[in-house]
């Protein structure tokens, strides 16, 4: 392993981030550490959340009604309970999804901070069932997920377990 490296990984990766703007930096270990800590961090929490209340209640920001009724003005037909990577990456796609997050700049903290989305709902979060989006585009997907029932199968699954080790 590349000595930089091996140094640049046993880093104090709580440290805070000093930006959150990916063109201030370029591939410096640290920082991308960092940043894959957050991510798994915050996966890791919103999975919790899933399991301990019932998504239909949970409330991700203070503006989730307008990022629910903005996703369903530009993206009315996107499949949500699985996603497909050409929804989110397919030129097309980026476009209306910039135009979408861009609303967002100034009103949701780190609104394009890199964040792990599960494509498929009825999984877990790993390497094989996650893809890399900016937080609000997160936001738009798991509200919608939430408000229509489908992130139910974890919650519900977390309670059966729950009363079954009762």
């Amino acid at each position: 392993m590349d000595s930089d490296l091996a140094a640049a990984l046993g880093a104090d990766l709580s440290a805070p981030l000093p930006s959150s703007r990916a063109e201030d930096y370029q591939n410096d270990y640290v920082i991308e550490a960092q940043w894959a800590e957050k991510c798994g961090k915050q996966s890791e929490t919103y999975f919790k959340l899933l399991t301990a209340i019932d998504p239909k209640q949970l409330r991700l920001t203070r503006r989730d009604d307008d990022i629910y009724e903005d996703f369903l003005q530009g993206f009315s037909d996107m499949q949500i309970d699985v996603v497909r990577v050409n929804d989110l990456h397919s030129p097309e796609a980026k476009a209306m999804w910039r135009a979408f997050c861009m609303k967002y700049e100034g009103q949701i903290e780190d609104f394009n901070f890199g964040t792990l989305l599960r494509l498929d709902v009825a999984g877990e979060y790993s390497q094989e069932n996650t893809i890399l989006v900016p937080r609000v585009q997160f936001y738009a997907i798991e509200i919608a997920r939430n408000r229509r029932g489908l992130n139910n199968c974890h919650y519900e699954a977390a309670q059966k377990a729950k009363k079954d080790s009762s």
